[in-house]
């Protein structure tokens, strides 16, 4: 599970950011919320809110970019414009078999280098007390190195940095490097990245296609999502009763990923009234949402997985994006985790649905991209469990809105045109 994530001159964010999934067991309510072992507290759920174009994608990329790194693949890592440091510095904290690692490097988007690494294990008693034991240090800056072996001590100046060090060196002859590589990639492999707007329908299709339970509730989820469907199912081309004059055809809308195999998309179909109709040509964008979703959501919750959408509630209704979040904050959910960017006010609850540090905002201004969660607004401030964060979030005084000067340009136009019209006659 995630636990912390850090980024500093990556992207939108040109000032050091930190997002956390830490709970703060001070508060008691919601306690299904929080994931408990070994004397760690992880959220289950985030959202993060802001205006269009403010940097939650940004934040989606940079969980993506590390990922990308830990997995030895392109880490597509941007440095912010407006600085004049090429060098990224990324960080993560995670959870695994209830031991808590973190990996914090320095990626240089210019020579294509990582300067920095340090990998750490925390260490936490019954207390709360944390101790950390660095496993790794590679300080190529300020040439300061620590490994507890001295032959690969002195190894490390001399080893390129094209890639980080697991993947440079031969980590069976390093006991702790080698658990190292293990621990990233076993993390890593366990985090799903979802765009709303570009979903990959072939972890659908590929369960589809294989009958057994996880398909079974797949099916059950898709069809208790649409109140008008009979079934969902993956079919041969035989069974389906209307006619496709050309299955090269793609659907006009582009709100899904579609890939060449045109085929699948077409036997993977919805059943209306008795009736199988292929999906990706009859159901609505939402539905076909739905259904490219649904894989995640369900064998993220059955094999304990991490899941991150960005825009969760893009062409679906408000009370299935509640009913999405619901389950992942069940206390039936074990070791499941989601992480989502939001627009939909309705999720925003902390009544009946969320603790205050599970609702985090983006705020953008003049001055740089701004991350903070609704916990670091006190009850001395207005905010507490039972405020109506809705109202106060509707009212600006938590900041991350849309610009109200678009109301304005909105008017200036009009008032131009009535001038044009005025002039004309």
């Amino acid at each position: 599970m995630i636990i912390e994530v850090r980024v500093n001159n990556c992207f939108s964010f040109s000032d050091p950011i930190v997002f956390s999934m830490k709970a703060d067991m001070r508060n008691k309510k919601f306690a299904s919320n929080v994931h408990k072992e070994n004397n760690f507290n992880i959220l289950k759920t985030a959202g993060i809110y802001g205006p269009n174009n403010a940097g939650k994608t940004c934040l989606v990329k940079c969980i993506r970019s590390i990922v990308n790194v830990f997995l030895n693949q392109n880490p597509a890592i941007k440095s912010n414009i407006f600085t004049k440091s090429s060098i990224c510095q990324m960080g993560i904290s995670f959870l695994v078999d209830g031991r808590e690692f973190s990996y914090d490097f320095w990626y240089d988007t210019m020579k294509k280098e990582y300067p920095y690494e340090e990998f750490k294990e925390i260490l936490k008693d019954q207390y709360g007390n944390e101790k950390e034991v660095v496993w790794l240090l590679k300080d190529s800056v300020n040439s300061k190195y620590q490994y507890e072996d001295e032959e690969l001590t002195k190894m490390i100046p001399l080893v390129s940095q094209s890639n980080l060090l697991v993947y440079l060196v031969d980590t069976s002859k390093f006991k702790y490097l080698a658990e190292m590589k293990e621990l990233i990639v076993r993390f890593a492999s366990k985090v799903d990245i979802v765009d709303m707007n570009n979903i990959p329908m072939e972890r659908t299709i590929n369960l589809m296609k294989n009958k057994n339970d996880l398909q079974k509730k797949v099916v059950e989820f898709i069809k208790n999502a649409d109140l008008y469907m009979d079934d969902y199912a993956y079919v041969d081309m035989d069974k389906i009763h209307v006619k496709v004059e050309n299955v090269d055809e793609r659907p006009e809308e582009k709100a899904l990923n579609i890939p060449e195999q045109i085929i699948d998309q077409i036997r993977l179909v919805s059943v209306y009234k008795g009736i199988p109709v292929p999906s990706i040509l009859f159901d609505s964008t939402g539905t076909k949402k739905i259904a490219a979703l649904a894989s995640y959501i369900i064998e993220g919750l059955e094999n304990g997985r991490i899941l991150v959408v960005d825009e969760l509630d893009s062409s679906i209704h408000f009370k299935l994006t509640r009913a999405i979040v619901a389950m992942f904050n069940n206390e039936l959910n074990s070791n499941s985790q989601l992480i989502f960017t939001v627009h939909d006010i309705n999720l925003m609850d902390c009544k009946k649905m969320f603790r205050k540090e599970q609702i985090w905002f983006v705020h953008k201004d003049q001055d740089g991209v701004y991350l903070y969660s609704l916990a670091e607004f006190t009850a001395q401030q207005g905010v507490r469990d039972t405020t109506d964060i809705m109202e106060k979030y509707r009212k600006g005084v938590l900041g991350a809105l849309p610009d109200p000067e678009l109301i304005r340009s909105l008017l200036s136009i009009k008032g131009n045109k009535k001038e044009v019209l005025a002039d004309g006659k």
